[in-house]
This record gives structure tokens, sequence and C-alpha cells, in this order.
């Protein structure tokens, strides 16, 4: 049976609370992708005096591991599945819908990745034989006959109208925001020296990141070896050396898994991130990134980062998406070159058109997303909007993990 927890919500509530007459806001967390993207919609509304937010991790059949503990280390209120599922909130945000039911009450609805039009062009449990489909289907947005989400957030007006023709029932529900990720990355920019200071990039250094996806077509599972020959290459004096691993990776393989698999390039100077966040500041720090069709490596062309791809499923990408344009406008990785000439080359050979396409792919509201989303919330919570100007941080600072692994072994006696 699971165990009930005193909180601010629910039988009693009145008088365990030290304020009163709030709305209350779920935050839904089912995995720690989910997690890292609505941590930065909570800015927009947690220090309002009116609204209290608290968290749950839905329960489910298959969970995926690390949720609860990503959670707690933001400092938040954790409720337990089921006693969230009895009570009635003001409003709910997630950022997985096809993972979960939702809680009960108005439902903001948002992308964890770039875009609400997957990048993928069959589902990974469907298998190769799945036919082609996209983030939109009228199978997660409707439920017995109703559309699940209030607020439907999508990040471009291509997505808009892929909704037209997939789910027409859902354009009411449909709001084009942008993309706050891209937008608190942007906001970042006047601080690259200190995201490369945090990274311990000299000033006469160039920064490679590498980046990887999850799934066996990532660049962790097909180019394990691009980490290794980074470090074997690149010469240190000159290069400094990152890398970025999908948190999915960590989640489903362990940390200390992760750590090991790469301990021998950490151990000779790669900088290695942590799955809660980091990425973000190492795009904003990068000079060039090596990467795959994933969201950070879409995201780091965006953002206006020369990057070249190190592997691409060209068979299973959704055509006209982000992924599929990236791989037309960048170069590919070339195994018998050298490292260090294709990293200078990418660098010298990068326009302004590839940016402004991949932001294009991105967002269709750029630097406006915190202000869209937090009027939509308080549209939804039934409150004025504070009058200040929406909140829009850069992100934290990297800190990478530990390079090398504590081990103990016994004494043998």
């Amino acid at each position: 049976m699971t165990k009930w927890i005193n909180g601010p919500i629910g039988i009693g509530s009145q008088q365990r609370r030290s304020r009163g007459d709030l709305r209350t806001v779920l935050v839904m967390v089912p995995h720690l992708v989910a997690g890292t993207r609505l941590m930065d919609f909570v800015p927009l509304l947690e220090s309002d005096h009116r609204v209290e937010v608290v968290f749950t991790v839905p329960d489910a059949i298959a969970s995926w591991d690390g949720a609860e503990d990503f959670v707690r280390a933001q400092g938040c209120f954790v409720l337990p599945w089921q006693q969230a599922l009895q009570h009635r909130f003001d409003l709910v945000l997630d950022a997985s819908r096809s993972d979960t039911d939702p809680a009960n009450g108005p439902l903001l609805v948002t992308p964890h990745g770039a875009g609400a039009l997957r990048s993928r062009l069959r589902p990974r449990k469907g298998g190769a034989g799945a036919l082609p489909t996209h983030g939109l289907v009228r199978e997660e947005l409707i439920k017995h006959g109703r559309v699940i989400p209030s607020s439907l957030v999508l990040s471009t007006d291509e997505e808009l109208d892929a909704l037209r023709s997939s789910c027409p029932e859902a354009l009411s529900a449909a709001l084009v925001a942008g993309d706050l990720c891209l937008d608190r990355m942007d906001a970042s920019r006047p601080f690259r020296q200190h995201y490369r200071y945090a990274l311990g990039v000299r000033e006469d250094q160039i920064l490679v990141v590498i980046s990887s996806t999850w799934s066996t077509e990532s660049l962790f599972c097909q180019r394990l070896e691009m980490y290794r020959r980074a470090v074997d290459e690149l010469d240190p004096d000159r290069y400094r050396v990152a890398a970025v691993v999908h948190p999915n990776v960590w989640t489903v393989h362990g940390r200390r898994q992760v750590r090991a698999w790469l301990s021998e390039c950490t151990g000779r100077g790669m900088a290695l991130l942590p799955p809660e966040e980091g990425w973000r500041g190492a795009m904003v720090a990068a000079d060039a990134v090596l990467g795959d069709h994933g969201s950070t490596t879409q995201y780091a062309a965006a953002f206006g980062t020369p990057t070249r791809l190190a592997t691409f499923p060209d068979d299973n990408v959704r055509r006209g998406g982000p992924a599929e344009s990236l791989a037309r406008l960048v170069p590919r990785y070339e195994e018998d070159r050298p490292l260090a000439e294709q990293i200078d080359e990418t660098i010298a050979t990068a326009r302004p058109e590839i940016t402004e396409r991949m932001r294009a792919l991105l967002t269709s509201r750029p630097g406006r997303s915190a202000r869209i989303l937090r009027q939509e919330m308080y549209r939804l919570l039934g409150l004025t909007e504070p009058t200040h100007n929406a909140p829009l941080a850069p992100v934290p600072l990297p800190r990478p993990v530990p390079a090398a692994l504590s081990i103990a072994i016994p004494e043998v006696r």
C-alpha cells in the first residue's frame, strides 16, 4: 500500500498549511527528460504568492529510474502518485503525454525535446515494421472521445499545420509558444566566457562537444570509439573535449556504468556532463559539436554552433523535420580523415543560413516563449498575470561529473 504524506493538499491540509487560498499546480515527472524540461516552466509562476507548486512521479508498469531522485534534488515537495490522483489541481504540467494518464485538472502538455513532431519516422516500441508517424497523432491526444490537453504547446507554425491534418479536434487547445529551452540558451549568450571557464576552457582553446541521444541509433551506440578518438587525436593544448550523453542512457544503464564506459576518456581530460543539467551550458560554450540526430545536436546548430554529424539513421528520420534538415545542411564525419582537420573545417565552413534554417524549424516565436507560456498558465489558473516581465534566466553553469570512479577494492588477507 502506498504511504500518503502530510502535505499542503487533501484531508486535514487546512490545519497543516502556513498559507491558505492558493492555486495548486502539479508537475508530473515520469522520467528525467520530462523533469528537466518542466523545470524551465516552474520559475514562470512559483514565486507568485497566490500559487503553490507540487510534484509527483507517476506510477507505471515499467517506470524510469531516477525521476524522484531528480525532483527531490531540486528541493521540491513530492506527492505520492496515488495521493495526487485523489485531488483536483488548478493546473497540471506534463511533458510526456504518451507515458502516463494525466492527473485531475486543466492539463498543459509541452514537448520534452526539440519540437512536438518527433524526429524518428517510426516509434521505438513499434520496431522496424511500424508505420510512419509523428508526435501529434490523435491516439495520444484523444481519450474517450475527448481532447486530453487543455493546452497543447507547440513550437512552430509547421506543427500547427501537422495537427490540423492529424487531429483537427485538438486545434482549439493548440498554442504555438516557441521554444523556451532555446530562448534560455539565447539569454545565456552574453555569458559565454563564464560557461567556458566552468568547463576549464582556456581562451586559446577550441571546445569540442560530443553530443549523443539514446537508443541503438545514437552516437553513443554506433560510435562509442569517437570519445577515445577525440582524446587520442585532439591536442590538449589546442582542444578541450566535453561529452553530452542523453539522460535515458544514464537512466537505463546506470550512472556508474556510463562513467565506467567513459572513464578512460575522462581520466585523460574529457569533461562529462551530468544528465540533469549542463548540456545547454556546454553548447553555449562550444566552438564545434560532433553529434547525431538527437535534440541536443539540433539545439547546437540552431544556437549557431558549427556542427558535424558523426552518425545518422537515414532510414528512420521523418522527412522535413529538424533532424533530416540538419543532415542536409551540415557535413558528415569521415572516418579516414584526421579528426582535428574535420573539426577545423567544420568551424571554418559554418554558414549563418544553417543557423537560420534550424532556428526556424525549432521555434516560430523566438524570444517570446516565456511570455506566451506564462500568459497561458495564468489563463488556465484563472488568475491575473503578474505585471512584471516573465523571467528568462540564463542556463546554469555546467558542472562536469568527477573524472575518477571510486572503486573500493577489499584488502586480501
